[in-house]
């Protein structure tokens, strides 16, 4: 994305420029520091100040930003200090009483003059299934789909500064406050205690003495829990005023999002980089980013400047109220502030909506006299600095998450209209960092044991001047081969993509001493190493660091080679993260899978210029192309990886896949020496490809089943291979026929998926358009794409599930899959 400026000339331009290829408005959400799926930091929100940052999943990782000058102080990051009184207590500090029903009540059940009798029964909070998921012990176990429950609570005191919900839930959740609704949660679950807002007719309700909380949650799968109280949100006191610095600017690129600010007479350039420099996998790989600080005189005065970054040690849990220590260190002239559990239960969390709660949070900056580094109470360390532009020492005894806080103050002494600038690294050690078949798996940058995260973090502090110089290069670069590819807005998705996508991922140390490099489902159901996911992944790693795709595939490969995947075609994934010990998937894509690894190893041998790694594997392939053969022309009702779309029978699409397959492995086979089986396979795919045609063929489409439902259609994205690699299979007015096609079917936001419903995923509508010959169809089809990240309302790390019709978020966040996006800068490298 490029620049996102907050003034009145910029907003006119905008409107001017409004659906043509202009530059972007902002983004769906801001990468900040963003390395690997657990240490992920981003900004929800347009202005660096209106929220705390949040970790991917939305929860709360504060990360926050003062600035001094002249002993007047300003917020640039982050939002006022809260804490969080407790009004009526959760299950996480008081098992309380309550009766319950797995029956649908009578009406009126959650009113207080209602008679809970019959099915209603006495318990303990709190209520759930027992699955790992859960974020407490369930005290009273619900097997059942439905559960309703109700408390009677003591207020004391009505004198709130904001009352809140604190709920935990799964799945969706109705709550009454003396039988006024308070909250609807809709369809969507949180997996932790997060706060919600409360109807304000449900806060009038609220009265002092005994009240009524009631609660109705509704759970259709796995990991039921529920659990709600209220809190008072109250904002801390600092003991000084804080200004908010003026957000003039915000620039998202490749590798940095850079922010631009005004503080009184003082101008503030405030940049995140992560040098995500694929070409480099030791820096990579590296788990530390930058923020660097820049300051110049606006007015022609000189100013004093102290500029302070506090890192929380949320950073390191799962759960706000779990026990963390810090401590200080000091390597090669750098002072290292670490913070992490005390528990230390390593690789002891599994799941979807997790944070790590092992390894330790790391804030790092140059010794120098003038900076300070302290470990403490978060409103301390605020306190200091705005009454002295220093950070005491504080306190780094253990404490909860939410209460302890890592800060560095750097002082860049008088400021005059030439800039000065500091730095600090923000960095994370997980120990191990994936459980692979039973070991635990070091990072690759701790593949030498006796490597640490001093040793890391200085590594990361010498090359810090080179690597914003390339970072900065490579930016450009970038942007300006997408540009020349496939157009501005092209470019701009390109460069929103590249950090999410990379940083889904994490790259360890084999047990061979290999590259891995393990994806992990965000916000779809959790998996590690999923071949769908690496599919639709794969092109950006295929520009620009063909190893990393190998990484992702190797696991599959290992798994089937090992006997413990005995099934004939590819498994779905090798766990949930961060456990990678086999297949948890609850049920297998045969043909989607197993095409999905012989097209990408094809690929893989395009862009090597030889198949040494298709010969490594030749058996494993070999075992799946004859399940190609034999089941996926004609494929059985199975899911694929559009399983969230339902199971299909007779997948035209999926059919194009299995047809791809068969022809990457006749490709493979011929570089690889074996020229007959080669023939004999390209051969078999073009007259599959032939019987397609017929069978597919709907008028002036083709359809999206062979039993033709009346007027089907579907986007044909894995016809792009037949492009890419050169192989001649499919006649080219099929992929011709498809995309006039689909110009006529498309939405303001987007071309739907299929004629089953108007959503779509933006990964494969990148695909679909590089299918087109014409610059101007791929340009009609990727433009609502970019009008879908720009004026999406769903501000998240960029969903590639949306809604056409209106830009709104379906499913998934954050995920890997955007690094499809780049298949139209693969199509140019490639020819």
């Amino acid at each position: 994305m490029r620049k996102h400026r907050f003034n009145s000339s910029f907003l006119f331009l905008f409107w001017v420029l409004a659906g043509s290829s202009a530059l972007a408005q902002r983004p769906p959400a801001y990468p900040l520091i963003t390395l690997d799926p657990y240490t992920s930091i981003w900004s929800f929100n347009d202005r660096l100040t209106d929220s705390p940052t949040r970790h991917w999943t939305g929860k709360n990782f504060p990360i926050d930003g003062l600035v001094r000058v002249d002993n007047r102080t300003y917020r640039f990051m982050g939002a006022p200090l809260t804490t969080l009184k407790t009004v009526v207590p959760t299950a996480q500090t008081t098992a309380y009483d309550l009766t319950y029903t797995f029956q649908k009540p009578s009406d009126g059940w959650e009113k207080p003059d209602f008679n809970p009798s019959g099915d209603w029964k006495a318990g303990k909070a709190p209520i759930g299934d027992g699955a790992s998921s859960n974020p407490i012990k369930p005290a009273t176990i619900w097997k059942t789909k439905e559960v309703w429950y109700r408390r009677t609570v003591t207020v004391s005191d009505l004198n709130f500064e904001n009352l809140v919900l604190y709920l935990s839930h799964d799945d969706d959740v109705v709550v009454y406050i003396n039988g006024v609704k308070a909250f609807d949660s809709g369809h969507r679950h949180v997996s932790d205690y997060k706060v919600f807002p409360l109807d304000p007719a449900a806060k009038a309700a609220l009265k002092k003495g005994i009240n009524l909380l009631a609660v109705h949650c509704i759970n259709p799968r796995g990991g039921a829990y529920v659990d709600a109280g209220l809190v008072d949100e109250q904002t801390v006191k600092l003991g000084g005023p804080v200004e908010i610095a003026n957000q003039q600017s915000v620039n998202v690129q490749a590798t940095q999002t850079e922010y631009q600010f005004a503080a009184g007479p003082v101008a503030l350039t405030v940049t995140f980089t992560t040098p995500f420099l694929l070409n480099n996998l030791e820096v990579t790989a590296r788990p530390a980013s930058y923020i660097t600080y820049s300051a110049r005189s606006t007015d022609g005065k000189p100013h004093t400047v102290q500029v302070f970054t506090a890192a929380s040690g949320l950073l390191s849990v799962h759960q706000p109220l779990q026990e963390v220590a810090g401590k200080r260190s000091t390597v090669e002239g750098l002072t290292v502030l670490s913070i992490g559990t005390t528990q230390q239960n390593v690789l002891g969390r599994k799941g979807d909506d997790v944070r790590i709660d092992w390894g330790y949070a790391l804030l790092a900056a140059p010794s120098a006299p003038t900076t300070q580094t302290g470990i403490g109470e978060p409103a301390a360390l605020f306190r200091s600095f705005i009454s002295q532009g220093k950070v005491a020492s504080g306190s780094s005894r253990p404490a909860p998450a939410d209460n302890r806080s890592l800060a560095v103050s750097q002082s860049l002494g008088t400021v005059t209209q030439t800039p000065k600038t500091a730095h600090v690294i923000l960095g994370y050690d997980d120990i191990y960092s994936v459980q692979y078949f039973g070991k635990n798996l070091r990072g690759w940058w701790r593949r030498d044991e006796s490597m640490t995260a001093e040793r890391m973090l200085a590594a990361a502090e010498k090359d810090y001047p080179q690597l914003l110089t390339q970072c900065r290069q490579f930016d450009q670069q970038l942007y300006t081969d997408a540009e020349k590819s496939g157009g501005k807005a092209y470019a701009d998705l390109c460069q929103l993509a590249y950090r999410q996508s990379i940083a889904a991922h994490k790259t360890v140390a084999g047990p061979k001493g290999e590259v891995l490099f393990f994806s992990k489902e965000n916000f779809s159901n959790g998996s590690i190493g999923t071949v769908d996911i690496t599919y639709p992944s794969a092109p950006l790693f295929l520009v620009y660091n063909p190893t990393l795709l190998k990484g992702m595939m190797e696991p599959i490969f290992q798994y089937s080679k090992s006997g413990k995947w005995t099934k004939p075609f590819a498994a779905h994934d090798v766990g949930t993260y961060p456990l990678a010990n086999g297949q948890t998937y609850g049920e297998d894509m045969p043909v989607e899978e197993s095409g999905n690894m012989i097209i990408l190893t094809a690929a893989l041998a395009v862009v090597e210029k030889n198949a040494e790694y298709a010969r490594q594997h030749w058996q494993t392939l070999t075992t799946w192309v004859e399940y190609l053969k034999k089941d996926g022309f004609d494929p059985a009702n199975q899911l694929c990886t559009d399983d969230f779309a339902g199971h299909l029978a007779r997948n035209a699409n999926l059919s194009v896949k299995a047809i791809m397959g068969i022809a990457s492995y006749g490709h493979l086979a011929k570089q690889l020496g074996h020229t007959e089986v080669g023939e004999q396979h390209l051969k078999l795919a073009r007259e599959l490809a032939q019987k397609w045609v017929q069978m597919a063929e709907d008028g002036d489409h083709y359809a999206l089943t062979f039993d033709k439902p009346q007027g089907s259609w579907s986007q044909k994205y894995n016809l792009v291979w037949d492009k890419l690699l050169d192989l001649n299979i499919f006649p080219k007015e099929v992929a011709q026929k498809e995309i006039r096609y689909y110009l006529t079917k498309q939405q303001p936001f987007g071309l739907p998926l299929d004629s089953r419903k108007t959503y779509t995923k933006s990964d494969w509508i990148i695909w679909t358009a590089t299918i087109a010959d014409q610059p101007q169809d791929f340009q009609q089809l990727v433009q609502p794409v970019f009008k879908y990240a720009d004026q999406t309302p769903s501000r998240v790390p960029l969903s590639d599930w949306h809604e056409t019709t209106n830009g709104k978020q379906v499913g998934f966040q954050a995920r890997s899959v955007v690094g499809g996006y780049f298949i139209k800068l693969l199509d140019d490298k490639l020819h």
